[in-house]
């Protein structure tokens, strides 16, 4: 049997080594924003363990923008050179180094995860979170500033200025985080987007921001580099983003330059509903790829290589996103090879142990 899961994979310029990619994934171990050993080692272990694509977490594009105080950043030239570290020890062991730029909107200003998540107040150096709308995520949230059409432009030069950045750091991949309820995700939707001007209301207009976004950033990338963008598919709420909605989206973005959509869901309003399950959400980057013909990415409760691989050799997407999986196994790559009866992308250092 061929294992699909390996078979390189071309966009555009970059080639990648099997179909395998590391979902970005939040680490909060940041001080102003600034990348540490921690995700040296974090990042490069995932290149090391055979993946194809390591993607940074979630990396905010202003310091507002962040979901916690601890968030990777990249809003200045002073978080080149650490990024650099980790994009070019990934790159050095045959993996391509991907990076994630995000603002979290109306959910920015939380503690860390294990520190309780919860709102930091203005006291405790919290901040007063935007949005498209003054629609606060949680009741007792903090009620965000609505963002003026000057802010917004802000938004985008600032999008622009991150991918900068991220190429000057050796980044091959860039991905606009546009799902999960951040920033971009809230413009899209109508559950958070109560606007009445040229960025709400109509799809047309709550889908401005992201093409803009994706369009200045891909003018200021090489041709021979891949922009990813990930998208909640849908909200799992009535009156929500839907996966017709989805559909109708990517060949806007592929117009735009953007070469892969990353497909997710939820986020954008809290008590939603989700039937979480493995492969959950494989459907929607079915749907995509084979309604608007835009290569897909999968990712949700991806775990097993058997699973993975089926993916793949079913067309229903081009790559499989791994997130808590690579947590507990850097090496997921290797033993999935092993798996499926194909050569383990062992490094030669390691070769001893296989």
């Amino acid at each position: 049997m061929t294992a699909h899961l390996f078979e390189p994979l071309t966009l555009r310029g970059v080639t990648f080594r099997n179909r395998i990619a590391v979902s970005p994934m939040c680490q909060y171990s940041c001080e102003d924003g600034l990348a540490t050993d921690w995700h040296l080692v974090h990042l490069g272990s995932r290149a090391i363990g055979g993946a194809a694509l390591v993607m940074a977490e979630a990396t905010a594009i202003e310091p507002d923008g962040r979901i916690s105080p601890n968030d990777l950043g990249i809003w200045s030239e002073a978080h080149v050179p650490p990024l650099a570290r980790a994009a070019w020890f990934i790159r050095d062991h045959g993996a391509v180094a991907g990076i994630q730029l995000a603002h979290a909107g109306r959910k920015a200003g939380t503690s860390r995860p294990w520190d309780g998540g919860k709102r930091i107040s203005l006291e405790a150096g919290g901040w007063i979170p935007v949005a498209p709308s003054p629609l606060p995520f949680y009741p007792d949230d903090p009620t965000p500033v609505e963002l003026t059409s000057q802010d917004i432009e802000q938004i985008v030069a600032s999008f622009v200025a991150a991918a900068q950045r991220s190429l000057a750091a050796g980044f091959q991949v860039i991905e606009i985080h546009a799902a999960h309820g951040y920033l971009l995700n809230q413009f899209l939707s109508p559950l958070s987007n109560r606007r009445n001007d040229d960025w709400g209301g109509s799809f047309e207009n709550r889908t401005r921001l992201l093409l803009h976004v994706a369009a200045t950033t891909r003018a200021v990338m090489p041709p021979d580099l891949p922009l990813f963008v990930r998208v909640s598919a849908t909200d799992w709420a009535e009156g929500g983003w839907t996966d017709d909605d989805t559909v109708r989206l990517a060949p806007l973005l592929r117009e735009r330059g953007v070469d892969m959509i990353d497909c997710s869901s939820g986020g954008a309003v809290s008590g939603a509903t989700i039937p979480v399950a493995p492969g959950y959400q494989v459907p929607f980057a079915a749907r995509v790829r084979r309604e608007s013909g835009v290569p897909s990415a999968a990712v949700g409760l991806i775990t097993d290589a058997r699973e993975a691989d089926a993916i793949i050799r079913e067309g229903q997407a081009d790559l499989v996103f791994l997130a808590r999986e690579f947590l507990r196994n850097p090496y997921w790559p290797i033993h999935a090879a092993r798996t499926l009866g194909h050569p383990p992308p062992v490094p030669p250092q390691y070769l001893r142990a296989w």
